[in-house]
């Protein structure tokens, strides 16, 4: 069954990993787009589901529709500030789970590859070595089965689609991703096999520095 392009997102309850007079962290499902997409029937989304139990939640970063994992919001318009300048200077640290299509021969290595968006099949981004912006991925092999591959992945840049765009050019798609997977690999799963599992970030209050995890559901 492939992600459908159709948007009904999951009624899982909101599953907070961290709260406090600052910041409020989440671990967003898979489906439940981060803000709101243009028309009414995009509204539903995990911010507005967020402003429910806090009503001063901010955003300051998001994932895809598709990606599941670890989000945190500003609870003040300082924290927003804070955490969006850490984001912009990349002194965040985030760490993904994936599950690929094909057996990696490698164990581990560095993307480096320019991404634009592919204006004639928006919102799919693509490789280009003249007018892209720079984009770079470390990944590492966390396990290899007979026809996928578990990877873990590090962003060095934060460029729609990154992981996804940098996976398919290795060769290697994300299981279930519906834009740049293929075939079986798009259609036998019923979510894409990507995970925000870890971020660390500096506390906007206190400076100290924080981690938040969520395990991969997959």
């Amino acid at each position: 069954m492939a992600v459908s392009s159709d948007y009904t997102p999951p009624m899982d309850p909101l599953v907070v990993l961290h709260e406090d007079h600052e910041i409020v962290v989440v671990d967003k499902p898979a489906g439940l787009l981060s803000v709101p997409g243009r028309g009414d029937h995009l509204a539903d989304c995990l911010l507005t589901r967020l402003q429910v139990a806090f009503p001063t939640a901010l955003l300051v970063h998001r994932l895809d529709r598709d990606t599941s994992g670890v989000l945190v919001f500003g609870l003040t318009p300082h924290a927003q500030r804070n955490l969006s300048m850490q984001f912009e200077k990349r002194s965040t640290k985030k760490t993904y789970v994936a599950r690929l299509e094909g057996r990696m021969e490698e164990k581990s290595g560095t993307v480096d590859l320019p991404l634009i968006v592919d204006w004639e099949n928006r919102p799919r981004q693509m490789v280009c070595h003249d007018t892209g912006k720079q984009a770079v991925t470390d990944w590492r092999v966390l396990k290899v089965s007979d026809d996928d591959t578990r990877v873990r992945l590090s962003p060095k840049s934060g460029r729609t689609h990154q992981l996804r765009v940098h996976m398919q050019a290795l060769g290697h798609p994300i299981l279930g991703d519906p834009l740049y997977a293929k075939g079986a690999a798009r259609e036998d799963y019923d979510r894409m096999m990507l995970h925000s599992e870890e971020l660390r970030i500096n506390h906007p209050d206190s400076g100290r520095g924080m981690s938040f995890r969520a395990k991969a559901p997959f």
